[in-house]
């Protein structure tokens, strides 16, 4: 099972549930089923600010955490008006990842100052222990304008 929660930068043991995919029987999953069906994520971020995801890796129980030491995450933010991909910052722990995109990235996303300023691709990459690469998460980021420009 994959959990996708909404983190707070300052808050993160508090994270509020905003999306849950299942992955059947993920640790006897052949390659052929990684990647075969992705969670679509809509992920909203103020331009300007900190804004973190969770991803979770449980087994079959949805309680326990999937091992996945020896597993390479990478995350990627991709804005097809301007062409640019942008690292998004991934915390690795035991059965989770934190997808960070950092305000120094978000306060360059999007122009002028409607409501809805940008939207963006993103997705988020493993390389298994197994040598077996995988996307388990894949979606849009949708940037909000910041009325005060992040001026804080």
């Amino acid at each position: 099972m994959l959990a996708l929660r909404s983190v707070s930068h300052t808050h993160r043991p508090n994270a509020s549930f905003i999306f849950c995919g299942i992955i059947n029987h993920m640790a006897a999953c052949g390659p052929e089923v990684f990647g075969a069906d992705p969670a679509r994520v809509k992920w909203n971020v103020v331009r300007g600010d900190t804004s973190t995801i969770r991803v979770e890796f449980l087994e079959d129980d949805e309680v326990t955490f999937f091992d996945i030491d020896g597993w390479t995450f990478s995350a990627t933010a991709y804005d097809p008006r301007t062409d640019i991909v942008d690292p998004l910052v991934v915390e690795v722990f035991d059965g989770y990842v934190d997808i960070i995109a950092p305000a120094t990235t978000t306060s360059l996303w999007g122009s002028g100052y409607g409501s809805v300023v940008a939207e963006l691709g993103f997705d988020l990459e493993v390389v298994t222990d197994e040598d077996i690469t995988w996307t388990p998460v894949i979606g849009t980021i949708t940037v909000l304008g910041d009325v005060s420009g992040g001026s804080l």
